[in-house]
């Protein structure tokens, strides 16, 4: 049996930041969720629910809102790992591995979901151009907003 209905609904995403700061800099910024808001314009809001879960609420390019509950999964400082189980309009994981690279760091964020928003699920095969481009420029604005937070210091 195919799974292609169910793959046009599922993403990997894969992104390297190269940014000019150490890696304990890095993150302490990117284990900081609630702040997130502060620096990536696409990340909404993040309320904390307890110790390791928080909700947090997306919107880019693109005229919707997704809202997922992010569950803390590994918190790894000394190998530069911090990772999430997403559950919500997305559900899988995210991760990022910091780490030194050329006098800075080296930050990769790793993503698979599966997009479970029935409104956005019924857009599958037209919109996924348009979410893969959203996505695109969401994960652009976040390095230039990290590399801008690392700035001020």
């Amino acid at each position: 049996m195919s799974d292609w209905p169910h793959a046009l609904h599922r993403y990997h995403f894969r992104s390297v930041w190269r940014l000019p700061a150490q890696p304990p800099a890095v993150f302490a910024v990117l284990e900081d969720a609630e702040a997130y808001p502060q620096w990536w314009p696409q990340v909404r809001e993040v309320i904390r629910v307890d110790g390791r879960s928080g909700t947090a609420h997306f919107r880019s390019l693109l005229p919707y809102v997704l809202t997922v509950t992010a569950t803390e999964t590994c918190r790894d400082p000394d190998s530069g790992v911090l990772e999430i189980a997403m559950r919500g309009d997305l559900e899988g994981y995210a991760r990022w591995t910091v780490g030194a690279a050329d006098g800075g760091t080296r930050a990769l964020f790793e993503q698979e979901v599966e997009l479970c928003k029935p409104s956005l699920r019924r857009l599958a095969l037209p919109g996924r151009p348009f979410f893969l481009a959203n996505h695109t420029l969401m994960m652009r604005a976040g390095r230039r907003g990290l590399a801008s937070r690392l700035a001020r210091g």
